[in-house]
């Protein structure tokens, strides 16, 4: 049906409405959609930009989780423990001297506390938490997060914290961590970002600092979104760090243990090593201390304690001391004598208890002399004179080339801090370090271990090693980095007569089980596992002419600092060695009465490990040997091996 032109007029004017209606609410809305616009962009812009600014995303390091370290046998030697702590960053806390006074009023702080936290935050970037308190308590830690509004930029952490649960038995192998010093950080030429939060804790020394990129691992980093008052919205991603590797050392926790009680009351050291591998199996110096004291920050009058003691309990003595190696040396110069033809197994010698050299009395221990001596006597019975007429024909060069090729005057690779190079010195070496010309009477000083010759108890304990094997055995300190095993040290072929090296460990088992030898005292007497060994005494002061001639003092009549130092070395069994053992005793006399008795119940306690029965002792030792038993079984830690019901 058509529509007339009326009714189309009303239906376009009825549309035309609608228009208008509907382009005049778009109209009113556009306006005030722009008068809003302009409310919040140019009225409100400084309000809303400070806002904006206020509650701003953060990025936040994840300190790694530190690696551990265990004992050959699994025995945790250092670990990380949950540490209450709480930081504070620099640009969330804004008036810092006000909070931290309202902090002070809610936990202990005391002025040297404060003064300490003021220094870290002006010194280290404003992003970075600084640690106002560590190892606080749960009740602290709850009334500062009860307290957190009016406590900006202040936040309660869980942290890791470094505890060695094995104490003093292994502080001069472990070393210590402490918080990073502005020293620390000068030794790094682009020290990483986590190294720069305030008392971040790094290795010190020991094994701590010289593996330390291995132990500390990567860091992570975390966003979170803070609000004005410098609280965390919220976590917007994470990314979580590398943990350190775990270590697993060579060393046996309950030897270790044994070795530092029986070490007791002495300053000295000793190192068991394993003759196949050369895994250090107890690397102990006596006395100690307990490297958790050094964690969180020493006390001044627990540090004056210990540099103060005579004893220096701070140096391990297994790896820095260096000594004259006294008789102990002598093996060196008889197989350089060997080596070069110069003397033969049954050629003698004779001391009258003196031999003149260059117009110069060089005295023999024994002053009455030992008479004709052939290469086994006189290391049976330490006769000096024959080492002096020995090295005189041999010279220095092939007695100092013979020690270096027996791992004396080498640095050995092992993690520990500032190991000793020892020296065996040469003509050079001498002219050199003194401008002096070598003399004759320098090389006989240094045949029987005097001298300029200075080894450490590790380089002595290679040195045995190597005697009882005839290879180029290393020391090994890490036997395992994430369960990935070091490669053996067992070394190649030392490049010596074997048939030579059979006369010094003949020569060696008659020091101990010859009833004429030095150290027949302190032999076993179980058959299968007789060790062979050597005596040692060095001097530390010159004895006069006149003091021979009225009597040489005795040690024990000397004070304790100008005593001789006594020394041992052994390996055993004897026809299939299993350990070498070196102990050196400051100060301690005689080598056959201060350091081979030790040396021997080391050595059992390896054989056996553990107590060994009395029945491998001289019968005239036992009694005191059972109640030394009790005794040490008392001082040592009690460890427990994983999968063993043992402890």
């Amino acid at each position: 049906m058509k529509r007339t032109r009326a009714e189309t007029d009303v239906s376009h004017r009825s549309i035309s409405r609608r228009a208008a209606l509907l382009g005049g609410a778009q109209l009113l809305f556009m306006g005030g959609l722009a008068a809003r616009m302009q409310f919040l962009q140019v009225d409100q812009a400084d309000q809303f930009r400070l806002l904006a600014e206020e509650n701003r995303i953060n990025i936040r390091l994840i300190p790694p989780s530190r690696g551990e370290v265990f004992d050959r046998n699994g025995v945790r030697l250092a670990q990380n423990a949950p540490s209450y702590r709480i930081v504070i960053v620099r640009e969330d806390a804004g008036d810092v001297d006000a909070t931290l006074t309202r902090l002070s009023q809610i936990i202990t702080l005391d002025t040297e506390t404060i003064d300490r936290v003021k220094e870290e935050l002006r010194r280290s970037a404003p992003f970075l938490p600084v640690t106002i308190a560590s190892d606080v308590t749960w009740a602290d830690i709850s009334r500062v997060s009860v307290n957190a509004p009016a406590l900006p930029g202040v936040t309660p952490e869980v942290g890791l914290s470094r505890v060695y649960p094995q104490g003093s038995d292994f502080a001069h192998v472990l070393g210590y961590v402490g918080p990073v010093s502005d020293y620390d950080l000068s030794k790094i030429d682009d020290p990483e970002p986590v190294l720069m939060i305030p008392r971040f804790q790094i290795g010190k020394v020991g094994v701590e600092t010289k593996l330390e990129p291995l132990l500390r691992g990567k860091a992570g980093a975390k966003r979170v979104e803070v609000n004005a008052s410098g609280r965390v919205m919220r976590e917007l991603d994470r990314r979580e760090g590398i943990p350190g590797s775990d270590l697993q050392l060579s060393i046996d926790a309950k030897l270790q243990g044994y070795v530092q009680a029986r070490l007791d009351g002495e300053s000295a050291s000793a190192v068991i090593m394993d003759c196949d591998t050369g895994d250090l199996l107890a690397c102990a110096s006596a006395p100690t201390f307990d490297p958790n004291l050094f964690v969180r920050g020493i006390s001044s009058k627990d540090y004056a304690t210990l540099t103060s003691n005579k004893y220096r309990p701070l140096a391990s003595k297994t790896v820095q001391g260096v000594y004259p190696p006294g008789s102990t040396f002598k093996m060196i110069t008889a197989l350089a004598g060997l080596e070069a033809g110069i003397i033969g197994p049954d050629d003698t010698a004779y001391c009258p208890g003196h031999l003149e050299v260059s117009g110069r009395r060089f005295h023999c221990w024994k002053r009455a002399g030992h008479g004709w001596v052939d290469l086994e006597t006189s290391l049976k019975r330490s006769c000096d004179v024959y080492y002096y007429d020995l090295a005189i024909k041999v010279g220095i060069e092939n007695i100092s080339a013979m020690a270096r090729k027996f791992g004396l005057g080498i640095r050995h690779d092992v993690p520990m801090s500032a190991v000793a190079k020892g020296l065996a010195p040469t003509m050079d070496w001498k002219s050199q370090t003194y401008g002096q010309s070598w003399r004759v009477g320098d090389t006989v000083n240094v045949s029987i271990g005097q001298g300029f010759m200075l080894t450490s108890p590790m380089q002595l304990a290679v040195m045995t090693a190597r005697i009882a094997t005839g290879r180029s055995v290393e020391p090994r300190l890490v036997k395992s980095v994430n369960g990935v095993e070091e490669p053996s040290r067992a070394g190649e072929p030392i490049g010596v007569s074997e048939i030579n090296m059979r006369r010094m460990r003949r020569a060696m088992y008659e020091v101990v089980n010859n009833r004429r030898g030095t150290a027949y005292g302190s032999r076993i007497i179980e058959e299968t596992m007789r060790m062979a060994g050597k005596t040692g005494t060095s001097q530390v002061r010159n004895i006069t002419a006149a003091e021979r001639r009225a009597g040489v003092i005795s040690n024990e009549d000397l004070p304790w600092e100008r005593r001789d130092h006594a020394l041992f070395v052994n390996f055993a069994p004897y026809d299939n060695p299993k350990y070498a053992v070196a102990v050196i005793v400051e100060h301690g006399g005689g080598g056959s009465k201060a350091a081979a008795p030790i040396a021997r119940d080391i050595t059992l306690q390896a054989l056996y490990d553990g107590p060994p029965p009395l029945e491998a002792y001289p019968s005239k030792d036992r009694e005191h040997i059972a109640e030394q038993q009790e005794r040490l079984r008392d001082m040592q830690p009690l460890v427990s091996v994983p999968g063993s019901d043992q402890a």
